[in-house]
C-alpha cells in the first residue's frame, strides 16, 4: 500500500505543486521521493512508500537499466509476478513485484500488461521513447486512483482526490477531478511541451470474464459441471488459493474479525495457511464494538476456535462521534452507510497502527456483493435479477465498501488485502447458475456457507450466523449504531436547514438530518465535488428509507423469533 502522485505539463513551479503530494503522506509513512522526468521539466512523480516487499530496492518511480525510457509509479500487489517471470523468462533486477509491469509492457504492450496482472493495482507508466503515458486500475478498484485532465493538456494523477484538488493551474480544476474507472486503462500522448492528450480509454476486464492470467495460475484447471459437490469443492479450492497468494509480505500479517461469516472465513483460512508455511508469529485478529455488542461476542468465539491472538477495541459513543469529520475527510464521500461503517473500521485501524506491529491486514470485503449477502436479496423477484444486482454491486464497489476499506486502513498506514475479490474466485462464482447463488431457507450466502460446512474451520453458529451490517454489529442489539448517530445529529441540524436541503444541495439532496450533517462536512473539505458519489447506497426491492439492515422486515422477524 503506497501513495502515488504524478503531474504532466504543469504551468506552475513544481516545488509549489509538490505540497499537494504531501496530502497523501499517510499512505506511505516509510519513505517519500519526488522526482522530475528527464527532458520534461514540467513533469514529475511523487511517491509515499509503505515498505511491504523488497525493503531495499522498493522506492519509486521504478526504473531498471534494461528499460531506461520507462518510469513506473504503482500502488498495489501483483501476486503472480513469479509465475509470469517463469512463463516468459523475465530477468528481474529487483525483488519488487511491480517490476513485472515494465517487462510485460515491453513484451506485449499495455493491453496484455493490464490483463495479465493477478492482483490489485493502480499505476502510472511513462514511456519517454514512444512519448506515451498509461494509467490503469484493477478490476474492482481495490487500489484507488484519481485524475484531473484540463482542456489544455495538464494531467494530474493521485491515489486520493485530496492530492489533486489544490493544484495550481491557469484554468479551473474544480469539477474535473474524478475517480479513474476500475478495470480500465487509458492511453495518453505525451507532447514535447509535457502536456498530454487522451487517445483511448479501454475496459480490459469485466468481473464475469475469466481473467487471462488464469493460464499461469498455481491452481490448474478445475473440474467442470454444476453438481453441488463439485461446486462446493471448487469454491473451497479457489478461496484458499485467493488467501494463499495474498500471504506475500515482509511485514507482519493481521486480520480484521467482526465475527460475521466473511471475516471469520478469511481469518480461519489465513491462520491455517500461515501454519502450513511455518510463519513463526501468531496471527493477530482485531474486533471493535461497544461492550457486549454482537460483533465482539461472535469474534471472541471465532478467535478462540481458530487460536488467534485476539485484540478487542471497545468503542465508546463519544469517540465514534468525534471521529466523524476526520473519517469523512479520509473517505472523500458523503454516502450514509459508508460513513457509518467506516467509523469503526477507522478506529480499529488506528489501534492496530499504534498498539501492534501488524501492517498487512486481511479483511472480508466483497463477499456480500459477490455471494448475495445483503438482507434485501431475500426480496429479489428472480434468481436472474439477483444475479444482475450482484454484478451491479461489484461494479460499484469502488464507490462504497472498497473505498471504505482502503481509506480507513490507508489513513493509518496499513495495507489491506481482500481475498473475496480475487479475480479467479469471483469469475468462477459469477459463472455458477443464478439459482445456485440465491438465499435459501431464509439464509443469505447459503452456497458459500454450505461449501465450508464440513471443513471444521468455524463453529457452526458462526458459519450460519445471519448477516449484520458492520455499522450495526458493533453496537448493542437494543440500540444500533445508526440510531445512536441519528440521536446525536438530531441536535446538530435544525429542521429548517433540512427543509431547504434540496435548494442548497440540488445533486443527491439530503433527505434526513444525518445525511445533511455528513454533506455539510463533505462540502467543507470538498466543496462542489458532490458528483464523486453518483447515488447513495440503498437496498433494492424493499421500501427502505434507511440503508441499515436493521430497518428491514426480514431482520426484525429473525431477531424476534
Amino acid at each position: 500500500m503506497c501513495g502515488i502522485w504524478a503531474l504532466f505539463g504543469s504551468d506552475e513551479c513544481l516545488s509549489v505543486q509538490c505540497l499537494s503530494a504531501m496530502k497523501i503522506a499517510h499512505r506511505g509513512p516509510d519513505a517519500f521521493r519526488f522526482e522530475n522526468v528527464n527532458g520534461f521539466t514540467n513533469c514529475c512523480f511523487g511517491f509515499h512508500r509503505l515498505a511491504v516487499v523488497d525493503q531495499l530496492y522498493g522506492m519509486q518511480p521504478i526504473r531498471v537499466k534494461k528499460f531506461p525510457y520507462l518510469w513506473l509509479c504503482y500502488n498495489g500487489e501483483i501476486y503472480n509476478f513469479k509465475q509470469l517471470q517463469k512463463q516468459f523468462g523475465f530477468d528481474y533486477q529487483t525483488l519488487v513485484d511491480g517490476e513485472v509491469i515494465l517487462h510485460l509492457y515491453n513484451r506485449g504492450g499495455i493491453e496484455q500488461t493490464a490483463s495479465m496482472l493477478d492482483g490489485v493495482f493502480a499505476f502510472i507508466l511513462l514511456d519517454t521513447a514512444n512519448r506515451k503515458v498509461f494509467l490503469a486500475r484493477d478490476t474492482y478498484g481495490v487500489r484507488p486512483l484519481f485524475k484531473v485532465l484540463t482542456d489544455d493538456g495538464f494531467l494530474g494523477v493521485c491515489s486520493e482526490a485530496k492530492g489533486l484538488i489544490n493544484l495550481k493551474h491557469s484554468t479551473s480544476l474544480c469539477s474535473k477531478v474524478e475517480p479513474f474507472l476500475p478495470g480500465h486503462y487509458e492511453v495518453l500522448d505525451l507532447k514535447p511541451s509535457g502536456k498530454v492528450a487522451s487517445v483511448e480509454l479501454v475496459k480490459f476486464h469485466s468481473c464475469k470474464d475469466e481473467p487471462l492470467h488464469v493460464a499461469c495460475d498455481t491452481v490448474e484447471a478445475l473440474p467442470s459441471g454444476f453438481d453441488l459437490e463439485t461446486v462446493k469443492s471448487n469454491i473451497r479450492i479457489l478461496f484458499e488459493n485467493a488467501v494463499r497468494k495474498r500471504l506475500m509480505a515482509h511485514r507482519r500479517i493481521g486480520c480484521l474479525l467482526s465475527g460475521g461469516l466473511d471475516s471469520s472465513l478469511v481469518a480461519a483460512v489465513l491462520l491455517k495457511l500461515m501454519k502450513e508455511i511455518n510463519i513463526n508469529y501468531p496471527l493477530q485478529t482485531f474486533a471493535i464494538g461497544m461492550e457486549n455488542s454482537p460483533d465482539l461476542l461472535a469474534a471472541r468465539k471465532v478467535a478462540a476456535h481458530i487460536g488467534s491472538e485476539h485484540h478487542e477495541v471497545i468503542l465508546n459513543t463519544e469517540e465514534g462521534i468525534q471521529a466523524i469529520e476526520e473519517v469523512i475527510f479520509s473517505l472523500e464521500t458523503y454516502d450514509i452507510t459508508t460513513i457509518r461503517a467506516s467509523i469503526g473500521m477507522y478506529l480499529v485501524s488506528k489501534y492496530i497502527r499504534k498498539k501492534t506491529d501488524s501492517v498487512v491486514i486481511f479483511s472480508g470485503e466483497g463477499s456480500d456483493e459477490l455471494t448475495q449477502g445483503y438482507i434485501y436479496f431475500h426480496k429479489a423477484p428472480s434468481p436472474e435479477e439477483a444475479a444482475e444486482e450482484s454484478e451491479r454491486l461489484l461494479k460499484e464497489l469502488y464507490l462504497f465498501d472498497v473505498l471504505r476499506a482502503d481509506r480507513t486502513t490507508a489513513a493509518h498506514g496499513l495495507e489491506l488485502r481482500v481475498p473475496f475479490l480475487d479475480h479467479r474466485f469471483t469469475s468462477y462464482y459469477l459463472s455458477l447458475p443464478a439459482e445456485l447463488r440465491i438465499p435459501k431457507n431464509g439464509i443469505e450466502k447459503y452456497l458459500l456457507r454450505l461449501a465450508f460446512e464440513d471443513s471444521n474451520l468455524l463453529p457452526k453458529e458462526i458459519l450460519w450466523r445471519p448477516k449484520e451490517a458492520f455499522s450495526d454489529g458493533i453496537a448493542s442489539v437494543k440500540k444500533s449504531w445508526f440510531s445512536i448517530l441519528q440521536d446525536y445529529i438530531d441536535q446538530q441540524v435544525d429542521d429548517l436547514l433540512l427543509e431547504k436541503a434540496a435548494e442548497k444541495y440540488p445533486f443527491n439532496p439530503p433527505k434526513t438530518k444525518e445525511s445533511y450533517y455528513y454533506r455539510q462536512i463533505f462540502e467543507k473539505h470538498y466543496s462542489g465535488r458532490s458528483s464523486w458519489l453518483p447515488h447513495y447506497w440503498m437496498p433494492r426491492w424493499v421500501k427502505a428509507t434507511d440503508p441499515s439492515a436493521r430497518t428491514l422486515k426480514h431482520y426484525k422477524s429473525a431477531t424476534q423469533e
